[in-house]
């Protein structure tokens, strides 16, 4: 796609979001959610998706801790809890339309001087 072009099928065949940019975690998400029949190496995982290794690895991390992927060692597999999955699909959804509608907010615009600072 840096060439400014798709092929025509793909375009017709694509889902209406599928072109909008996304940031790295849902990316990963979203690899592992289509390719849920097959557990990942984190490097194979950042190799299909043109990601640093390194930051995959803490990606998956954090996924993890919130119950999205599962882990053996050295492999990756999305979560099989798909209430827990389709929960986070919304809850992710929520905060980009609020974004979207009143902007992103930025710690230190919320700060008062009652709050320690926040580092």
């Amino acid at each position: 796609m840096s060439s400014g072009t798709i092929d025509i099928d793909e375009f017709e065949n694509a889902d209406a979001d599928e072109f909008e940019e996304r940031n790295d975690t849902e990316r990963i998400v979203l690899f592992l959610d289509k390719n849920n029949d097959r557990a990942w190496k984190a490097a194979t995982i950042a190799e299909q998706l043109g990601l640093d290794t390194d930051a995959v690895s803490a990606i998956l991390s954090r996924l993890k801790e919130r119950g999205l992927v599962r882990h053996k060692r050295p492999y990756w597999a999305i979560t099989d809890n798909k209430e827990r999955l389709q929960s986070a699909y919304r809850l992710h959804r929520h905060y980009e339309t609020a974004d979207e509608q009143y902007g992103e907010e930025r710690l230190e615009d919320l700060q008062t001087d009652e709050m320690e600072e926040v580092q």
